[in-house]
């Protein structure tokens, strides 16, 4: 991945890091009133101070990572003290850094710490090797005890030397197919007597691996391979290779151990990776192998899922590190596959129409040459030879027109003419375009679609069609049960006991799924509004709803207006409809104007921009200047690109709140539907649906006792096949303490499929301001300052879309612009940071220990709400747990997984997992508890938000706008900046 460095700044900042003594706050048991669900915990007075000073230091913590901010001197605005209700705990200054080493200042004002924490410099940092990442600090204890059944088959660790050999083929071999079978050769030729009757396994590039070494340092074999598809005079055409096999290492088997054991915290890559090359060997000869899963139709029978393509079942396999020692995770999967049909079938199944007696519309032959561009086809007119091609293209004109040259002399025929002399074939649809194929574009080769069949085993990359993606998820969505068999007869029909390569290496596999000690963490109680029947609430399995329940913060909306882009819904039902939500929301706690500022408005899609910008200007005329405070628009139920467009001209043009609902909620109206959108317009509009009891009763560890602010931070990159469109960086934070519910939204473009957020601090040249300093984080510190009177003095950084090999680089990249961003405001002002990776996109899958245990299941099978392990299927060493935080609805639940990176807040195990779960229960658009943390949430609705204000002419080379004041740029990467959020839009949550 390609790191940008940020120009140096010519700030120069002594970061400072001062202590916090509150190393270990434990979890506080609730009294048990809450534990019995009979009545909400009594809000009990504390004295923070007293608290840290008295709570038992944590066992095997390893090292003291606590760090705060000194108070300043400086009476700067940012840091004007001010009174709330929640007592602030006193933070003495004592310089003492994470890893207990001495301060050190570079040149360039960032921070070291003699030698052994990580040097970052102003830009990113040179050496990953300096960090690492917080080790577990113990093991949490709050909750019920529980067993359940993971996905993860022990793995025996082999007691044989691993040997890497290097392996050069030449000619050069694109193809890994090609590779492999090459090297099958080899060994089905020479294991008996070069290689020493070793079976090795293959990358199928570059790296061949053996168990013990082979009789030689280095060595040149000759192969021959003939070719399936090329004949010359009915025989079969040879190529042949020169491979050369040379010894590059001994991986260290006993480096693997120790880490397994948790004596060393470096994993030895090689080593593992080795083991995972091994266990694929098989199952690659066997099945159709995409990155780490395999797919054949073989598994399942496969099914339509329109437009010429099918799903494949098959499986994920993948080798890990686990506290239990090496595991094997195996778990189901389904991909989207062309379907190998006669490239007519296919194209008349694309189209969804009768081509064989149609003539092609220029937009049918744009949507095949798009469909098939890159499909490989195989000839179906020269008997056995089944010679194969990419598809390149598709001729403009029809195959009775097409002539080309044979000879040199420039002498013409005819397609037609060319297959009936050379092969005796006629060609029966000469309406139809051909197939041009092969890579060369000055020599066109050409091939009737009648003469073509799609080859088996291609995977459907680009973006599936609605009726796709509910086809294959009903193929994907297993019951818990159904799922946990399917695996377990995965494993068992790859008998990896029988598995010639897993014995060679000596590598055992169980084939039961490991059973892990699990614990389930109680609900919070939330607080809905004292006016209302019922103050507070203890959710069930997950749920709750808001019959008798006011918002805590219920906002007024005096000033709205509606306007209607539905053909089919009149003017009466619109009034009918916008009625019944202005009574839900009244009902739910809010001041709703029964009346709109102007009649409700119908316009048509296509002027979407012309009817804003008319409502708009008619409640401004109407209210006298007062702006708008809400709009709400009905759209048709397939709307295309309106709904963006309506978002992106409101939010960073008109700087209008929207609440868009579509025709089929209109017309049923249910009072469910109502409840939740009333929960979207309040938030909206700056208010508050619910707070966790324990929040305002200033009783969460480590988030009550001082200000905190929580970050969400996500990445979102443009869809397979897009090469050029921005990737869109959101980062969310939140602007209220103690509640920590409210969060403010940002978002910015960055150079396509960068990973690394950009723009969370930057610097620039101002002509008469000289350096000045900005980016995502120092806004939303600045914004954090503003709604609450206080400074931060805590900081919790959730960030979602990070895979494990970035790890490194992210938390080296974010964390040096979080320091700088929060030195940037005042010098010496350093809260702790705990950074915590979030991923949804793994495969561990919890399973209840008994699915007829009705008390350890919700009504889906899953197991329950709050479920959270740490033990056994987590990382040997660092501080990582899975989460299930929310209660199955159809399907499988997959737990989050948390990765705590670092911590300078001395979290205790059951600190941050209680508040992971309970901020779970957070999340404003719904009365359930959901999958992810909140902040991460809204970071990815926020990103997916950004995508809209792209604008629809220019979504492939970037977006529309110009930088203004608020704009998010991506500084000097070259991508165009996304257009301004209007300063009311980013105040509240828009994005909801």
């Amino acid at each position: 991945m390609p790191i940008r460095k940020m120009k140096e700044s010519s700030e120069q900042h002594l970061v400072i890091k001062t202590h916090i003594q509150n190393s270990a706050n434990p979890v506080q048991k609730a009294p048990k009133t809450a534990q019995n669900g009979k009545g909400p915990p009594t809000p009990e007075p504390q004295n923070p101070k007293t608290q840290n000073q008295t709570s038992p230091p944590t066992k095997n913590r390893g090292r003291r990572r606590g760090r705060g901010g000194r108070k300043s001197d400086q009476g700067d605005v940012f840091m004007r003290p001010s009174s709330r209700h929640c007592t602030v705990a006193h933070i003495p200054a004592s310089p003492i850094l994470a890893g207990g080493g001495p301060l050190v200042t570079t040149t360039n004002g960032s921070l070291e710490n003699g030698g052994n924490l990580c040097a970052m410099e102003m830009g990113f940092p040179t050496s990953s090797k300096s960090l690492s990442f917080a080790p577990r600090p113990g093991y949490g204890q709050a909750g019920i005890k529980c067993v359940v059944k993971a996905n993860h088959f022990f793995a025996e660790l082999p007691d044989k030397d691993l040997n890497h050999y290097d392996v050069s083929i030449t000619p050069e071999v694109t193809s890994r197919v090609v590779n492999r079978a090459i090297m099958a050769e080899l060994v089905r030729l020479y294991r008996e007597s070069d290689l020493g009757m070793r079976l090795p396994a293959y990358d199928g590039r570059k790296s061949l691996y053996t168990a013990g070494e082979l009789p030689f340092v280095w060595k040149e074999f000759n192969i021959k391979l003939s070719d399936e598809e090329e004949r010359i005079d009915g025989r079969k055409r040879e190529r042949e290779y020169k491979v050369v096999i040379k010894f590059v290492a001994r991986a260290n088997m006993y480096h693997l151990s120790q880490f397994l054991a948790g004596k060393c915290a470096d994993a030895p890559q090689e080593a593992l990776q080795i083991l995972d090359i091994v266990l694929r060997e098989l199952s690659a000869k066997r099945y159709c192998p995409i990155g780490r899963s395999f797919f054949s139709p073989n598994i399942r029978t496969p099914q339509r899922l329109g437009e010429g393509l099918e799903s494949w079942c098959g499986f994920y396999q993948s080798i890990r590190p686990t506290q239990m020692g090496l595991s094997l995770n195996v778990d189901m999967a389904s991909a989207a596959f062309i379907e190998p049909l006669p490239v007519i079938e296919f194209v008349a199944q694309l189209l969804g129409k009768d081509v064989l007696s149609r003539t092609l519309s220029d937009a049918d032959r744009v949507k095949i040459k798009k469909a098939l561009r890159g499909v490989k086809v195989e000839v179906t007119h020269r008997g056995s030879v089944r010679r194969k091609y990419r598809v390149a293209g598709l001729t403009s004109q029809p195959t009775r027109e097409l002539v080309f040259p044979v000879d040199e002399n420039s002498t013409m025929k005819s397609v037609i003419e060319y297959f009936q002399e050379m092969y005796g074939f006629t060609i029966q649809h000469g309406h139809l375009p051909c197939l041009q194929v092969g890579g060369n574009q000055k020599k066109a080769n050409y091939l009737p679609m009648e003469a073509c069949k799609i080859v088996e085993g291609q995977r459907y990359t680009k973006r599936l069609n609605e009726k796709q993606i509910t086809a294959l998820l009903k193929v994907t969505c297993q019951r818990p049960r159904d799922r946990e068999n399917d695996i377990l007869q995965t494993v068992q029909q790859n008998a990896y006991d029988q598995d010639p390569y897993a014995n060679e290496f000596g590598i055992k596999i169980s084939e039961k799924l490991a059973s892990v000690e699990a614990r389930i963490l109680p609900a919070p109680w939330l607080k809905y509004h004292e006016t209302g029947k019922e103050k507070n609430c203890l959710p069930q399995v997950g749920q709750w709803n808001m019959m008798n329940k006011k918002m805590i913060n219920g906002m007024p909306v005096s000033r709205w207006a509606c306007i209607n882009f539905s053909r089919s819904v009149q003017e009466s039902v619109a009034r009918g409809f916008c009625s019944e939500l202005g009574q839900m929301c009244q009902v739910s706690g809010m001041e709703f104007n029964p009346e709109p500022v102007i009649p409700i408005y119908n316009a048509r899609p296509e002027q979407v921009e012309k009817a804003l910008k008319h409502v708009y200007h008619a409640s401004m005329n109407k209210t006298k200047g007062k702006e708008l405070e809400l709009l709400l628009a009905i759209l048709p139920d397939n709307n295309g690109s309106l709904y963006g467009d309506i978002k992106r001209i409101c939010e960073t043009d008109l700087g209008l709140i929207s609440q868009c609902c579509l025709t089929k909620h209109v017309f049923k109206i249910s009072k469910q539907y109502l409840a939740n959108v009333s929960l979207k317009i309040n938030v909206k509009m700056g208010g508050r649906n619910t707070v966790l009891l324990d929040a305002i009763s200033c009783r969460i560890p480590l988030v009550s006792d001082i200000p905190t602010i929580i970050f969400g931070a996500d990445v979102t990159h443009p869809e397979n096949g897009e090469d050029t469109s921005p990737s869109i960086a959101a980062v969310v934070a939140s602007q209220d303490w103690p509640e920590v519910t409210k969060y403010a939204g940002l978002v910015c473009a960055q150079p396509h499929r960068q990973e690394l957020i950009q723009d969370l601090y930057k610097t620039w040249q101002d002509p008469v301001r000289g350096t000045v300093s900005g980016g995502m984080i120092r806004d939303l510190l600045v914004s954090f300052r503003k709604a609450t009177g206080q400074k931060p003095l805590r900081i919790i950084f959730y960030r979602d879309g990070v895979s494990e090999g970035q790890f490194y680089q992210v938390l080296l990249y974010e964390l040096d612009a979080i320091r700088k961003a929060c030195a940037s405001l005042e010098p010496n002002y350093q809260p702790p940071v705990t950074f915590i990776i979030v991923q949804k996109r793994h495969h561990t899958r919890l399973f209840a220990n008994n699915h007829r245990d009705r008390s350890s299941v919700d009504k889906s099978g899953n197991i329950l709400p709050g479920t959270v392990v740490d033990t056994k299927i987590c990382h040997p060493t660092e501080f990582d747990f899975y989460l299930c935080s929310h209660a199955g609805i159809q399907g499988t639940s997959r737990p989050a997984h948390y990765h705590v990176l670092w911590d300078e807040n001395n979290f205790t195990p059951d600190g941050i997992q209680s508040l992971t779960n309970n901020l779970c229960y957070t999340y404003a658009r719904c009365t359930r508890s959901v999958s992810v943390v909140p902040p991460v949430y809204y970071a990815h609705l926020a990103a997916f938000r950004a995508r809209f204000y792209m604008g629809p002419d220019l979504q492939e080379n970037g977006s529309i706008g110009h930088a203004g004041k608020g704009t998010r740029t991506a500084g000097e990467s070259g991508v165009r900046p996304l257009p301004a959020l209007k300063e009311n839009v980013k105040r509240v949550m828009f994005y909801c």
